[in-house]
């Protein structure tokens, strides 16, 4: 899979990217109730010098990570690949990622599971793939759900709930809100899918959004590992090896 990288990768970041992030782990207040951090990994299903990268790099740091597996891109072969990375190790959290991650909506936004579909086939989609994932993970597989593109429609979070789900995950302030349908265990810092059209400024809007997720409790980092190259594997080592020796954050999964 060949996909575009993001402004910020195309050279090394600039002098005072690591400063300034070091500065603004290192300074969240110290309290009774750390600022929780999570990684969450999508489009996960196929096996490639990319992904064990990036799960050799979180093991090696032993660093928690919500892996969101697309149901239709794993099956037997690519399962028993990953068992290299010890899938029972409780620092992965294995959870499902839409069904096929196909666009179902005519136009517009991408969507697999939005308003152009009846309930009937989400309802069938969403079983369907919670179904195959257990047959491959068994009591590994975790119900949270991490809809493509992170949207879908409120018919979608009824039905989750209906089939035992326990939370969704998607961006901050994604539309419909749950309410009390559903937690949302939302990302707020996107690290390879920005759209950014200059380095200099788009390191200055990563960092204003790891800065505003940390205030606000809790940092969730949302990865793509089809999308990172050499520089996003360097960041991300950065950034993990920081975490480390930060005591007023507690790194988590779901």
């Amino acid at each position: 899979m060949n996909l575009p990288v993001s402004k910020i990768w195309e050279h090394s970041p600039p002098p005072f990217v690591m400063e300034s992030l070091q500065k603004i782990l290192h300074d969240i207040p110290e309290s009774n109730t750390p600022v929780q951090v999570f990684f969450r990994a999508d489009d996960i299903g196929y096996v490639d010098k990319r992904f064990h990268r990036m799960m050799h790099t979180f093991h090696s740091y032993e660093m928690p990570l919500c892996l969101a597996v697309v149901p239709a891109w794993l099956n037997n072969e690519n399962w028993e690949a990953m068992q290299e990375f010890d899938p029972q190790n409780p620092q992965w959290c294995w959870h499902q990622h839409g069904r096929n991650h196909s666009n179902h909506e005519p136009q517009g936004r991408k969507c697999e599971f939005g308003d152009a579909r009846s309930r009937a086939e989400i309802m069938r989609d969403l079983t369907q793939g919670k179904e195959l994932l257990v047959s491959l993970m068994g009591n590994l597989f975790f119900p949270v759900f991490t809809p493509p593109w992170n949207r879908c429609s409120l018919a979608t979070l009824e039905l989750l709930r209906k089939l035992d789900f326990l939370a969704v995950s998607r961006s901050q302030a994604a539309m419909p809100v749950p309410g009390e349908i559903l937690p949302d265990i939302a990302v707020n810092i996107d690290l390879h899918t920005r759209k950014d059209t200059n380095h200099t400024d788009g390191w200055n809007t990563l960092l204003e959004e790891i800065e505003t997720a940390a205030h606000s409790g809790r940092l969730g980092f949302m990865l793509h590992h089809q999308r990172m190259n050499e520089q996003a594997f360097i960041f991300l080592e950065s950034l993990l090896s920081i975490l480390q020796l930060c005591s007023n954050v507690s790194c988590c999964t779901f």
